[in-house]
């Protein structure tokens, strides 16, 4: 018999964990490739990355706010209805399903199956046609991750958390050792953090950046960092099954964004310790982590680094599924989306909505379109992410009756510092990148007759609670 209820079986460490596991997949290992190519200089690679994890630093201290004070399933769902009404809540959640998690679940699953077929080049990108559609082997094996993963989870809590714990613990490890490696043993001439004109940007096409044009380069080389370092807000979409939440997400959140940005950091302090710039710049494949192992060890160094981050892709994948089915297992119970995704199987969990993400996001792999997705809403992830960190504003003033076990600091300079820093990476990315900026609004545009559509069939407004 099914049960009615989820269970509280995600402690400290499994919050933590899952924080960090949600963080760590393949970004770091190859996004620097394409932020130094955009900035022309090392030391503004690393500041990238550094006001990158101040704003993801900042932004976890206003979710931990909010996750303490509505430990719901479903997360930033949850918070958006409260704050903003049921409509945005769906919005945020349609988009989140059609695109952000099942996309990312997609696009970290074939990664996955990129890099293993380093090791076993019969795992190729090369397309084979298989009736009305061209598909390759990384994709299979991409799909199947999925799958069995999906499986795992449907059987529990506890092992959907045992995975999560021992492949963060991994790749924390292979990340760990290969900055300290890098710190260590690096420091040729010829490395970046040696060889002069440190803080000398150049773009591209050969230009000295400088002043308003140097702001906007800093805007779009940050876009990589910022996605590699998010996904920390997914721990919030399993409040509900959270022991002691007004305690645990905050420190959860707090310690495991800390943790990763601080490693983000150093670990490209130890590229630029290795690598010259064009090295970095020009990484076979964009494989900056390669790259640098390869220069340390020699080439038998490519296969463990590949291995590294086929632990590093599983286990993020893992946690994107745990966690993301929560937001339309919560959209369901509101009665905004299919019914069935509200049930709970015999081992207290939504399988039905863990189901329906899988088919998605294996859909999504199996068609090779979750690339131009997710460039398609990364400007509209950051403005979830603003009104995220607004919403703290919204609530304080909405409903200052609701206890607050956590409350943000520095209210409501850092709320409005970020949004602030938000609105202007927008800007930059409209500016910059409209053809692949626009679509995306127009995406979540397309959840507002749906969601009429929704509310007109359930003759009911959502229940709130």
């Amino acid at each position: 018999m099914s049960q009615r209820e989820l269970v509280r079986g995600i402690g400290w460490l499994d919050a933590t964990t899952l924080v960090v596991g949600s963080m760590i997949g393949s970004g770091i290992f190859i996004v620097s490739a394409k932020s130094s190519r955009v900035l022309g200089s090392g030391g503004w690679l690393l500041a990238a990355w550094a006001i990158a994890g101040l704003l993801t630093m900042i932004a976890a201290l206003c979710c931990s706010e909010l996750a303490a004070m509505m430990p719901k399933a479903g997360g930033q769902y949850v918070f958006f209805r409260e704050a903003y009404g049921p409509m945005f809540g769906f919005l945020f959640g349609w988009t989140f399903f059609l695109v952000v998690q099942t996309g990312t679940i997609a696009a970290v699953a074939v990664a996955f199956a990129k890099f293993l077929g380093v090791l076993w080049p019969a795992v190729s990108e090369a397309k084979t046609r298989i009736g009305p559609l061209s598909i390759s082997a990384a994709q299979g094996v991409g799909v199947a991750v999925i799958v069995l993963l999906t499986a795992s989870n449907a059987t529990g809590l506890k092992t959907g958390t045992v995975t999560q714990n021992l492949f963060t613990f991994a790749k924390l490890a292979a990340l760990v050792a290969l900055t300290v490696a890098g710190l260590l043993y690096g420091g040729g001439r010829e490395a970046t953090l040696h060889a002069g004109r440190f803080w000398n940007a150049v773009s591209p096409d050969g230009r000295a950046l400088a002043g308003a044009a140097l702001a906007a380069a800093l805007g779009t080389a940050m876009v990589g960092p910022l996605f590699s370092q998010s996904a920390w807000n997914n721990v919030t979409f399993a409040g509900e099954e959270v022991e002691k939440p007004g305690r645990t997400l905050p420190r959860a959140l707090l310690a495991g964004c800390l943790l990763v940005t601080s490693l983000y950091v150093l670990a490209n302090v130890a590229y630029l310790n290795v690598l010259p710039l064009s090295g970095i710049q020009h990484a076979p494949a964009d494989r900056v982590a390669t790259a640098a192992a390869t220069s340390l060890f020699g080439p038998a160094a490519a296969g463990a680094t590949a291995l590294a981050i086929m632990v590093s892709t599983f286990g993020c994948v893992n946690g994107l599924i745990l966690s993301g089915a929560r937001v339309s297992f919560a959209m369901a119970r509101d009665g905004l989306f299919f019914r069935r995704l509200d049930r709970l199987n015999s081992a207290a969990v939504p399988a039905n909505a863990l189901w329906a993400q899988a088919l998605w996001a294996s859909v999504l792999a199996l068609s090779g379109s979750y690339s131009d997705l997710l460039e398609y809403v990364i400007s509209v992830d950051i403005l979830f992410y603003v009104l995220l960190v607004v919403a703290v504003i919204v609530l304080r003033r909405r409903r200052p009756d609701l206890p607050r076990p956590f409350r943000a600091p520095a209210y409501p300079f850092l709320p409005i510092l970020y949004a602030a820093a938000g609105a202007i990476l927008i800007g930059v990315l409209l500016a910059s990148n409209p053809r692949t900026t626009w679509p995306g609004y127009a995406l979540v545009a397309t959840g507002i007759p749906v969601y009429f559509l929704w509310r007109r069939r359930d003759h009911a407004s959502p229940r709130v609670s």
